[in-house]
């Protein structure tokens, strides 16, 4: 069985965002989907192990910001490779509290829509939340990213509790190749592309990164960096 085949299937990108009590949380998601035109409804399938799981469980509220397609592979390792256990993922992020009181990203957001959960089903490690929305409406003109083109242009990866997710596996014998993979998020530095987000120009191989270089998406150092394996 190929499970390769489910990367077939069409997604966007976007941030779900929830809130408890007076906090805020939210995370990069690929997995929120119309479901009904009457009422209008959408669902959202959200790992148990994220916070914004435990937020949206308990508020029963949430909010979904369609990323445009020129978002910074920084912008998405914020939301989508951090933790808000450990960070304020709205700090210095351009948001307005929604009709629901959840939070709602403007900055690199197309559009928003805003839901008040009528149901949930649970699948296993994750959950399914149905929301009927309550609020929506277009931040600026622009085409939404896919999960497509982060995967295959932005060179993105799917964190481990992405609904999405599929363990790669490594052949059996590893040759030395000049890209380097980040062991925490999958994030690829590739020399030929550089870092330009960071100042490294393309052609710079990673031995030549500068000491303090990190990974661009989830902010690791080159020491949780390995050479890519190719077969």
């Amino acid at each position: 069985m190929n499970l390769k085949a489910l990367h077939k299937i069409g997604y966007g990108l976007y941030i779900v965002g929830s809130k408890r009590a007076n906090r805020f949380n939210g995370q990069i998601a690929n997995t929120v989907f119309q479901t009904t035109s009457e009422p209008p409804t959408v669902a959202v399938c959200i790992n148990k192990q994220n916070l914004t799981h435990e937020f949206i469980k308990e508020s029963r509220v949430f909010s979904a910001s369609v990323l445009a397609k020129e978002t910074p592979m920084k912008f998405i390792g914020q939301f989508g490779f951090k933790s808000g256990r450990d960070i304020d993922k709205f700090q210095d992020v351009k948001y307005k509290v929604g009709a629901t009181g959840a939070p709602i990203v403007l900055e690199n957001t197309i559009s928003f829509l805003e839901a008040e959960v009528i149901n949930n089903v649970d699948v296993g490690t994750h959950t399914i939340f149905i929301g009927k929305i309550v609020n929506a409406d277009i931040i600026r003109e622009g085409e939404p990213m896919t999960y497509a083109y982060y995967h295959e242009v932005k060179k993105g990866k799917a964190p481990k509790t992405a609904p999405t997710y599929i363990k790669e596996e490594k052949p059996k014998e590893a040759k030395k190749m000049e890209k380097y993979v980040c062991t925490v998020c999958g994030y690829v530095y590739d020399p030929d592309a550089g870092d330009p987000d960071s100042g490294i120009e393309p052609g710079t191989p990673f031995e030549e990164l500068p000491d303090d270089w990190v990974c661009p998406i989830c902010g690791a150092g080159k020491e949780d960096f390995e050479e890519e394996i190719s077969s």
